[in-house]
């Protein structure tokens, strides 16, 4: 057999590691991406041990440069914002390694891209590329792009373009993601500004006395650094943009009733961006004809659970999966495709806009013990 040829819009986390997997198994593979170049944007991106068994699996020494840069958490605690009480401590590190065969990884965004970047063959990024949408064309498709032009033809095209996807807007009709009515805010402050702090080895939450405020605080760049996340409620949200410029003293003041813990985290921080929550609700389908959408371009999650990077990566590894094994039947590949992930991507969207998961304990393991290598193609898994 000859390998397919796939066109990937959006050169993100997923995208990077669906074309690795694909290209490991000898699958031809271009994706373009909108950005002219991979900058040190962004911050955090916590992959949980179900991600990282993912990317172990990978092979391309993914797995080994991850390591290099990343934290590894001891611990994933909740803490309850007024006396600082815990309410559930559960061990990660090595004890996350025995019970589902890979660590928690924290790791700056830029540090991921890199690593996956080094495992792609030459030449498989086009950059400056952004893509208008597709165009069937008898058996294959073309990726089309803002600049009147069209990618070779291919067998398969998938939109990894994230929350906005022009593919999934061409495909099912356009639609707008539903604001959450919160503002996140993310900071990254050195570790000798807080050290002193309990915790700072580990993923802490911060629980407030209300749903729209928490405080999330883990380890970046092998401990050198530590990363802030927090959301406070607003009314709504008209700004252009990703991640905007934000007010340090607005957000101290939303959370002046917390800790003395958690306060000092806040006052440690120097500049902050913050940025709109958006969701929509789960799909029936992700696939039309030879064409379909992954991680957030499928399932835009809030990130209260930080499965959005996580769930794109199985994505990515399951959708290889049926492609490899239903290479001659490219619309029973999708199928089993997302009949493997609906239910369970579903269930992580709406675990996480509840944003209750483990605040008193309970059952990490359908979400950390899931191997995308391993799951049963074409089949529903079971969630909590």
């Amino acid at each position: 057999m000859t390998g397919l040829t796939i066109a990937i819009a959006g050169g993100g986390v997923g995208g990077m590691t669906l074309a690795i997997a694909l290209q490991a198994r000898g699958h031809n593979v271009r994706i373009f991406e909108q950005a002219q170049a991979y900058g040190r944007v962004g911050a955090d991106v916590n992959l949980t041990p179900n991600a990282v068994h993912a990317l172990d699996g990978l092979g391309g020494g993914v797995g080994a440069a991850l390591r290099k840069t990343a934290a590894r958490p001891e611990f994933r605690i909740s803490r309850m914002w007024d006396d600082g009480r815990e309410t559930s401590r559960l061990p990660m590190s090595t004890a996350a390694e025995t019970k589902y065969g890979a660590p928690q990884l924290t790791i700056h965004r830029a540090d991921l891209l890199t690593a996956l970047e080094a495992a792609l063959a030459p030449d498989t990024i086009r950059f400056g590329s952004p893509v208008s949408g597709y165009r069937e064309d008898g058996t294959h498709a073309r990726l089309t792009f803002v600049d009147g032009t069209e990618s070779e033809p291919a067998d398969v095209v998938v939109g990894a373009d994230g929350i906005h996807s022009v593919l999934r807007s061409q495909m099912f009709g356009p639609d707008a993601p539903r604001f959450t009515g919160l503002v996140s805010w993310r900071a990254v402050v050195p570790r000798a500004a807080v050290e002193g702090l309990d915790n700072l080895d580990s993923f802490t939450k911060w629980w407030g006395p209300e749903a729209e405020r928490q405080i999330v605080t883990f380890p970046l760049s092998r401990g050198e650094e530590i990363f802030v996340f927090a959301t406070t409620p607003a009314s709504d949200w008209s700004a252009e943009g990703w991640t905007l410029p934000g007010d340090v003293e607005e957000l101290r003041a939303a959370y002046a009733d917390f800790h003395p813990d958690a306060r000092a985290l806040l006052d440690a921080v120097d500049e902050v961006t913050r940025s709109a929550l958006h969701v929509r609700e789960p799909m029936n389908a992700w696939s039309r004809g030879c064409a379909t959408i992954l991680g957030d371009a499928a399932h835009p999650m809030v990130p209260f659970m930080a499965q959005g990077a996580c769930m794109a990566i199985e994505d990515a590894v399951l959708l290889t999966r049926a492609l490899d094994a239903h290479a001659n039947d490219i619309s029973s590949a999708l199928r089993f495709y997302e009949d493997s992930r609906r239910d369970r991507t579903a269930a992580v969207q709406r675990g996480s806009l509840a944003n209750d998961w483990l605040k008193q304990g309970g059952n990490a393991d359908w979400v950390y013990g899931y191997s995308a290598w391993d799951a049963p193609l074409g089949e529903p898994v079971a969630t909590a």
